[in-house]
């Protein structure tokens, strides 16, 4: 397979900058999102349960679509898969300003959803070929894209506080347009040449998709996602009830297909994949109570203004993403392995530390205890994709990639879940500080997870 442009020297640089541009916008877009609710609430009247849908579609999608965004991109190539996607959200969003009902910007944000859900399993797949025709290790382009990634969900509340304060919530579309098109350029002129793509009858390729496991899994992932967002008021129990059903009809079907859509005999054989899965979304878990409870913490119960809380905040993210490249290096030179306990044991004394929160809100402490947090974010990040990258077949580097990021919502939306219980009474002190043990039971549960863990090949 050769890389289009292979005579220029960046070629691999150029590639990487345009699939890791891709892989921001889905982060991007699932938190710039926040700072238009009150905007939204007023142009369509709308109360706070119903405008939070345009927040619940973009995850619910995100989370379902990345493995299946994955499994195409395994089977017609990500740079086709790619292209798609950055296309589909140019399209949507140069016309979804122009949306008359809110039902049709919940539609708008479904396909930019989808549309972003390919660029990082397309990235991933196309890492291979690029890390091997540049002769460098897979970890410097899966760093950038990680970083990337990173900084895309940090970034968000700034950039789209800046935008809707000066021009609208349309804006937070229009932005995706020239963001898209130019990831979409770089990956046609500089990324690898995709393999022959599969050929047959419509009827044939549809059939071989395996839609019926595909819509089971989508069904299992939708209820339990819904169920714990509480989505539909009222109906909680009845979602998180039918989701095991739907898991059930699920394995059934993929057990019994001839070409299933998730070999699930595979992946039960796979230990060291199962593990990278397992502690991902567990250490999303704890990282999520802190970026979600954190700043309701200070807000409501310190005093603090919205925009110094935005502040106070920006260390974690801005350590994240700063650390991410050292990293990489530290994986080349100590293994997998070794960064990921490191990476989950300064988890645990972070999160310790956040107990501090309790007896003080000075400023300086908190911007300490913030930065403290974006060490471990950047090392287990990377060192998890890595992990999930050496264990996966080249075959199914897609969907592999794509059910690691579904892991990433999944302890995302379990931590809004515990803040929600915890914070129910109200948001203070003592609530936070059973949150702070809540985030050590499973930095400790992350941390037993890890040192299980051993890598499928030699990293």
């Amino acid at each position: 397979m050769t890389i289009h442009g292979a005579q220029r020297p960046f070629s691999l640089g150029l590639s990487t900058t345009a699939l890791s541009l891709g892989a921001a916008l889905n982060p991007l877009n699932s938190s710039m999102i926040a700072v238009a609710l009150v905007m939204l609430r007023g142009d369509f009247k709308l109360d706070v349960a119903t405008v939070t849908w345009v927040i619940t579609a973009f995850y619910l999608t995100s989370a379902a679509g990345q493995p299946l965004m994955g499994r195409l991109a395994d089977r017609f190539g990500p740079k086709r898969l790619f292209t798609f996607g950055m296309a589909l959200v140019a399209v949507t969003c140069a016309v979804a300003p122009f949306a008359g009902s809110f039902f049709l910007v919940c539609l708008a944000r479904v396909f930019m959803a989808l549309g972003t859900a390919t660029a990082f399993p397309s990235a991933v797949v196309m890492v291979r070929t690029l890390s091997e025709a540049a002769k460098v290790s897979s970890t410097r382009p899966l760093a950038r894209i990680q970083m990337a990634s990173t900084a895309g969900a940090a970034i968000g509340p700034v950039v789209g506080g800046l935008l809707v304060s000066s021009i609208g919530w349309p804006s937070l579309f229009y932005i995706n347009v020239p963001l898209s098109l130019l990831a979409l350029l770089g990956v046609q002129f500089f990324a690898p040449a995709d393999p022959p793509r599969e050929k047959g009858r419509l009827g044939e390729l549809i059939k071989a998709s395996d839609l019926p496991g595909i819509l089971a899994f989508t069904a299992t992932l939708v209820l339990l996602l819904m169920g714990l967002l509480d989505a539909l008021p009222g109906y909680r129990w009845l979602l998180l009830a039918l989701a095991p059903a739907a898991a059930a009809l699920f394995a059934w079907r993929e057990l019994k297909a001839g070409r299933p859509f998730l070999d699930l005999r595979l992946l039960g054989r796979n230990r060291p994949l199962l593990l990278i899965y397992l502690a991902f979304a567990v250490f999303n878990g704890v990282y999520y109570i802190a970026f979600f409870g954190l700043p309701q913490l200070f807000e409501e119960s310190a005093g603090y203004p919205a925009n110094i809380v935005g502040l106070l905040m920006l260390p974690l993210a801005a350590v994240s993403v700063i650390a991410t490249p050292f990293a990489a290096r530290a994986i080349d030179r100590f293994g997998v392995r070794g960064v990921l306990i490191i990476g989950v044991i300064t988890l645990l004394l972070g999160a310790a530390l956040l107990g501090l929160l309790v007896l003080s809100y000075q400023v300086w402490l908190i911007v300490i205890l913030a930065a403290a947090l974006g060490l471990p974010y950047s090392a287990v990040s990377i060192a998890s994709s890595q992990g999930m990258y050496a264990s996966t077949r080249a075959e199914d580097a897609g969907v592999a990639a794509g059910i690691l990021q579904t892991c990433r919502y999944i302890g995302a939306i379990s931590a809004t879940v515990l803040i929600g219980i915890f914070y129910a009474p109200g948001v203070d002190q003592t609530a936070w500080a059973w949150l702070v043990g809540s985030m050590i039971v499973l930095s400790l549960l992350a941390l037993l997870i890890t040192i299980l863990w051993r890598p499928a090949a030699k990293q």
